[in-house]
């Protein structure tokens, strides 16, 4: 029953559209003024990290280009750093040369840690692409760099008695399968184990289930390769 009042609201319904017509897609509206998702923390530091870079060229002495930029500017770079380091590494001298945990403080200056500048290369490697440079002539890839870095690692590992330890090679397991087309509707599967660091010059041989034989090479099988990392 209706009110005095016009009655309750009713329903808004949509009539299908007709056979063979397509409805019009709903388009979410734009809120006004949106502005783009902010940078990412890595990225946010790497635009840090190249304006730093392009400062120290143009402070350099005398005031450097990037393209005549090498590897051995890069280390200097590096080594510029270090004033504003915060990890203390022991000199050769220092009675608590490779302590991890001197019991008191000592004169020895602070540098960047490795880690530090390990991330600083990556960072630096992918911002000067990203300008337009050119990875063959990438001075932040350079051998010297490479070699510089690795100095750091072992030096601090030794006067700060901190190991950094590799990672371990994962053993890889490797799943064949034969499947014959031919209509026989039999099929083999097996699992070879590659074991890590071996050198062996031996043949591997796979086998197949009773009763069913199938080639890896034929052209009327198609074979199915898993890997499957333990």
């Amino acid at each position: 029953m209706d009110s005095a009042s016009g009655g309750a609201p009713q329903p808004t319904t949509t009539e299908a559209p007709p056979s063979g017509s397509t409805a019009p897609a709903a388009t979410a509206p734009q809120p006004e003024g949106s502005s783009p998702a902010p940078p990412s923390r890595y990225e946010s530091q790497k635009r840090r990290d190249w304006n730093t870079f392009l400062q120290y060229l143009q402070n350099h002495k005398p005031p450097l280009t990037l393209a005549r930029c090498s590897g051995a500017h890069v280390i200097e770079f590096l080594k510029y750093l270090d004033q504003f380091g915060k990890t203390k590494v022991h000199i050769t001298g220092c009675p608590y040369f490779g302590h991890p945990n001197p019991p008191a403080p000592c004169a020895c200056p602070l540098k960047q840690a490795w880690g530090s500048l390990d991330a600083l290369i990556g960072r630096l490697r992918a911002a000067y692409e990203e300008n337009g440079g050119r990875p063959e002539s990438n001075p932040f890839g350079a051998r010297a760099v490479r070699i510089y870095l690795r100095e750091v690692r072992e030096g601090q590992a030794k006067a700060r008695g901190i190991p950094y330890e590799k990672k371990k090679r994962k053993r890889t397991t490797v799943t064949v399968s034969a499947v014959s087309s031919s209509g026989g509707g039999g099929s083999s599967s097996s699992a070879v184990a590659a074991p890590s660091g071996s050198s062996g010059g031996g043949d591997t041989t796979i086998g197949g289930g009773a009763g069913s034989s199938a080639s890896l090479t034929s052209s009327t099988g198609t074979a199915h390769v898993a890997t499957t990392t333990v």
